[in-house]
This record gives structure tokens, C-alpha cells and sequence, in this order.
């Protein structure tokens, strides 16, 4: 979409409302709308009320590489399901055993992240169901790859992937995991899903908590 110039979101409640408004354009039906914590969720509430659905979460913790936790070498979901980048892992030689225990460390860690989140409540049921699967935006697609792998074992009927911006080659490599994509901004220079909102502060656990409690 070229060079963008500005921040196209005022915030994630703004880019939520826009990213609802072209679902229901595109006449798009879900069953539910899946976000994915902490960021996704004061996206993906505006989009679940435009739509009329309930709100859940998918959650997912990125496996870090060894020394450098914030570069993703894969992601992990609560139920284990798991997405490994293993062009990376072999490129760095990545000992094999790392990666099980870290997979198995934060596989735990958004295993409790869900259930705080939920507060006792069971996760909806997403069999034979249009799931709706939202975040905040697209980077690498590692926690959105585990969180699509956790929703297609659960054998939905239609699983889509709605994001106010991502970049070209994650959005690109996502299409093919997901029945469709709805993504507003594509910047052919992307470097941080940050730069595309004006307001974009961390979300905090009961901030994001909150929209959850709303439903």
C-alpha cells in the first residue's frame, strides 16, 4: 500500500472498529471472535460487537532464541500446539534440547495466562464454528501461527485471520494457514506494528482482562 507517512490507528479501540466495519462490509459471518492477549483484546472486543458474537481469547507465548528472548524462534499455544521457524533453529544451531524445554516452559506460562484470564470460565467451543481470529497487528505471525494451529484442532468450520496491519511476508506466509484474511494496511516498508498506531502503550493484564469481564 506504499509508503505510509503517518500512524493510520488513533489506537487499538479505533483500529478494532475499522477492522469490524470491513468484516461486516465484506459480509463476512463468524460464530465467535478469538483475540489474542494482551494487545488483540481492545481490538478484537469493537470487532466482536460489530459483529454481534462472543469474545474469547487464544493464547500463545513466543519461544525465544537462546540469549535473546524477544527474537522468536517459534510460538506455543496453551494447549501445546506449536509453530517452530526451523530454518532459524538450524541456521543457529540451536540445541534441540532448548528448544523442548522452553516450548515446555511457555507452553505452561499461556496455559495460566488463559485460565487467569478466563477466571474459572471453560473456553467456548469452536467446533464446527467461523472463528474469527484477531490481534493488534502482524510482525513475524509466530504467536498467530500457534494460535491457528490450537483453532484448527478444534476443527472449526471457517477460520479467519483479521489484523489492522501486518507486514507483506508474514501476512503473506499466514494466507495459507486460514480460510481468509482481512488486514487494512500492508506498508511495503513495515518495521513495527507500533509505528502504524498513535497511541500504542502496552496493555496491561487487567486492563485487557477488562474487555473479557465486559462480555
Amino acid at each position: 500500500m506504499g509508503r505510509n507517512r503517518s500512524p493510520t490507528f488513533a489506537n487499538r479501540q479505533a483500529a478494532g472498529k475499522r477492522l469490524g466495519e470491513a468484516l461486516r462490509e465484506r459480509d463476512i459471518e463468524v460464530d465467535i471472535v478469538l483475540a489474542i492477549p494482551r494487545g488483540g483484546l481492545p481490538v478484537g472486543h469493537p470487532v466482536a460487537d460489530a459483529l454481534d458474537v462472543p469474545l474469547d481469547i487464544s493464547v500463545a507465548k513466543k519461544i525465544g532464541a537462546p540469549n535473546n528472548p524477544e527474537y522468536a524462534i517459534g510460538a506455543v499455544a496453551a494447549d501445546g500446539s506449536v509453530w517452530l521457524n526451523s530454518d532459524v533453529i538450524n541456521r543457529r544451531e540451536i540445541p534441540s534440547d532448548y528448544v523442548a524445554n522452553t516450548r515446555s516452559e511457555m507452553a505452561e506460562t499461556a496455559r495460566q495466562k488463559a485460565q487467569r484470564y478466563r477466571d474459572s470460565k471453560s473456553s467456548l467451543s469452536l467446533t464446527g464454528k467461523r472463528v474469527c481470529l484477531v490481534d493488534d497487528g502482524v510482525a513475524t505471525g509466530a504467536t498467530a501461527r500457534a494460535c491457528i494451529e490450537q483453532i484448527r484442532q478444534a476443527d472449526p468450520e471457517r477460520l479467519v485471520l483479521a489484523v489492522p496491519v501486518a507486514s507483506p511476508r508474514a501476512i503473506s506466509d499466514l494466507k495459507a494457514l486460514v480460510d481468509e484474511v482481512i488486514c487494512l494496511e500492508v506498508p511495503s516498508e513495515f518495521r513495527a506494528v507500533g509505528q502504524y498506531y498513535e497511541q500504542f502503550e502496552q496493555v496491561s493484564d487487567e486492563a485487557a482482562m477488562s474487555y473479557l469481564a465486559a462480555e
